[in-house]
């Protein structure tokens, strides 16, 4: 049986970790599925996004992180800390490549004074025992019985520990693509699942941003070229996957003013006709 207020909330939708005035946020979303709140990677801007979006930040119990790019993970550790500071008492399990722990453990480190404080003068719980990290590998994930995730690793050179996820629970399925350059095999996980959340670029507008941000020497290009989904490829994918709705986020560019939705809609529709949704922050889009 489904649940009421269902839904998927696109809190960063820009592809890349820095921001500039009039920018996108980098990468975080919210998955609402059958009661439970996901938190999918963990970009700048993260913790306002949730609060935004009316989520008790004591209330977080489950992150799922895709990969250790800045613009996916740079603000778990404030996340965490924050959601302490809001009161916090349960446990937080967050699932994420190896290395997480390493970020997390640094994190405590880093903190150590104001944390240590905090738990001595205010008799706050041990942060420390509040957050399991829990390192994924690709198949089913060990997420209890009333969330079922599997997790595939895709294609995000160099990073080997890059992951796409499907979240299902209350009769709905979700699937997140991560950070990939079109992938064919993810047909298998993303079959059938009534969204799919996908990166996109635009291959016509990557020259002129390469220019506008100052990287012209050629290596940014082909990070983009070997890692990351050209929009009519997502769309082909969402085609051949059967997929309910097709949702762009982690959008390069995402801050030209030149480029539109009719821009993105060239791409897809000649591979989609299905529906189709062009992400901004802040959007909250049923499920």
């Amino acid at each position: 049986m489904t649940t009421a207020g269902d839904s998927v909330a696109l809190l960063g939708t820009k592809g890349g970790a820095a921001i500039r005035p009039g920018s996108a946020m980098p990468t975080a979303t919210l998955l609402r599925l059958a009661g439970q709140a996901i938190v999918v990677d963990c970009g700048l801007g993260v913790t306002r996004g949730l609060v935004d979006q009316g989520l008790a930040l004591r209330d977080l119990s489950r992150v799922f992180i895709t990969h250790l790019h800045a613009d996916h993970y740079l603000e778990l550790g404030p996340l965490l800390h924050t959601a302490w500071l809001a009161g916090l008492s349960d446990v937080v399990d967050v699932h994420g490549p190896a290395g997480l722990d390493r970020y997390w453990a640094g994190w405590l480190q880093a903190m150590a004074a104001e944390i240590d404080t905090r738990e001595s003068d205010e008799g706050r719980p041990p942060l420390a025992e509040l957050v399991r990290i829990h390192v994924v590998d690709a198949g089913e994930l060990r997420c209890g019985d009333d969330l079922a995730v599997r997790a595939m690793r895709n294609r995000h050179p160099p990073l080997t520990d890059s992951f796409a996820y499907t979240f299902a629970a209350g009769g709905r399925r979700v699937g997140f693509s991560g950070n990939t350059a079109y992938a064919p095999e993810l047909r298998e996980l993303f079959h059938g699942a009534d969204m799919l959340v996908h990166e996109a670029m635009l291959l016509s507008s990557l020259d002129a941003l390469a220019r506008r941000i100052g990287h012209d020497d050629g290596r940014l290009m082909r990070h983009w070229l070997n890692g990351h989904t050209p929009a009519a490829d997502a769309a082909r994918l969402a085609h051949d996957s059967a997929v309910g709705t097709l949702v762009f986020h982690h959008l390069i560019p995402a801050d030209d003013p030149s480029v539109g939705e009719a821009d993105w809609l060239a791409e897809v529709r000649p591979h989609w006709a299905g529906r189709f949704i062009l992400g901004r922050d802040g959007l909250v889009i049923p499920l």
